[in-house]
């Protein structure tokens, strides 16, 4: 998979939320509010600017079926191209960027969002995406799954479980300088362990609380990206990828599916380096360990080092190599499908300058990786920089 066929930038982001519950407006008011916000940041009208609508949404937290035709209105685009992925919000930009690099579109919204508030019985429905024949029956709180991961995660790299608290620690201080953020906190290590368990080792403070919001972004061709802004943020490479659906036969300790989408994002992106090509990374961390798993899957340090470098503090604001500025969903929230492009809404910011209190100094390349979540393998990577190439 080579470079991108053309040249596709962000010209435009807009939210709503993000809270852990939100009585006052719908899921439609949320993407009103973050539409509009967007399409203003972009300078662009939706009717006649907009080709077409990527979204990414998941029936069965919206409790209603097709639900991608509630999408239309709300957000500017009655009679316009809509493309919905059962997937994390990344997953639709990357098909976002394909119909503006195969000339089937100009401009286009990517836009994801959760009203979990909404959910009363939110692990029911993550476990109706078990196996229905050997795991289903079992009758099992889909977070054993997590648990069972993190223990092989722990033995396989040797990585203390103390510096999967500090993750926690960090990212909810970082949340502190992060008005969007439904979870700051300042923390001891000695608060998460010993926090309520989960699914043993994994402990309540080290997962992720879901909340409502909302995100969308204005993706442009190259040479209308530079008549709308002067500060586009260019996608130089993108990929994705699933492991195994069946948790028999899983790579239960590498995140085999970030590794290979991120072997697909630095090609197109011609990176060969990739601890020296960033300025920041946002990952996930809808579990403490996994952000330090996606470290590692992503190259950025060997399978084991990623809890000792962020004991050592290189991974803060101010250190070597910045993860989760933001507060990642550990400290914003877990917006399920919309985890992914609150990751990129944040590394955007950084890249125009934007982020105020935690802003990394001088960020001109940024490193986003997402997961679908319970109970998939599936990833994905892209690569931001102020620079088109």
């Amino acid at each position: 998979m080579g470079r991108l066929m053309s040249e596709v930038a962000i010209v435009g982001v807009g939210w709503s939320g993000f809270r852990s519950i939100s009585p006052d407006l719908s899921f439609r008011e949320l993407m009103f509010e973050a539409a509009a916000k967007a399409y203003a940041d972009a300078g662009i009208h939706p009717r006649r600017d907009l080709d077409g609508l990527v979204v990414a949404e998941e029936d069965f937290h919206e409790g209603i079926a097709i639900s991608d035709e509630y999408v239309p209105d709300q957000m500017g685009a009655v009679l316009k191209s809509v493309h919905t992925i059962a997937g994390d919000g990344l997953q639709a930009l990357a098909a976002g960027v394909m119909q503006i690099a195969a000339g089937a579109a100009r401009i286009v919204a990517v836009e994801s969002h959760s009203k979990a508030s909404n959910i009363l019985n939110l692990p029911q429905i993550t476990t109706l995406a078990l196996d229905p024949v050997f795991q289903r029956p079992l009758e099992v709180h889909p977070l054993f799954i997590a648990g069972l991961e993190m223990r092989r995660y722990l033995e396989a790299t040797r990585t203390p479980i103390e510096h999967v608290a500090r993750v926690v620690v960090k990212n909810r201080r970082n949340a502190m300088r992060n008005p969007r953020a439904a979870f700051p906190a300042e923390l001891s290590v000695e608060d998460v362990l010993g926090s309520e368990p989960l699914a043993e080792p994994l402990t309540r403070l080290m997962a992720a609380e879901p909340a409502d919001g909302c995100i969308v972004l204005v993706l442009a061709r190259g040479d209308i990206a530079r008549s709308l802004t002067d500060r586009p943020v260019w996608i130089r490479g993108i990929g994705w990828a699933t492991d195994s659906y069946a948790l028999e036969s899983r790579d239960w300790e590498g995140a085999r599916y970030l590794r290979r989408a991120a072997e697909l994002a630095y090609q197109q992106a011609g990176i060969r380096s990739p601890r020296r090509a960033f300025d920041l990374v946002e990952v996930d961390d809808t579990f403490a360990y996994k952000e330090l798993q996606h470290l590692e899957a992503l190259g950025l340090c060997r399978p084991g080092e990623a809890g000792w470098w962020t004991a050592e503090g290189a991974t803060e604001v101010g250190g070597e190599l910045p993860v989760n500025p933001s507060g990642g969903c550990l400290g914003e929230g877990h917006l399920l499908e919309a985890s992914g492009l609150a990751r990129v809404l944040e590394a955007v910011l950084q890249l125009r300058g934007e982020a105020g209190p935690r802003q990394v100094p001088n960020a001109h390349t940024a490193l986003v990786a997402s997961w679908r979540g319970l109970p998939t393998a599936t990833g994905a990577v892209a690569i931001l920089s102020r620079e088109p190439s």
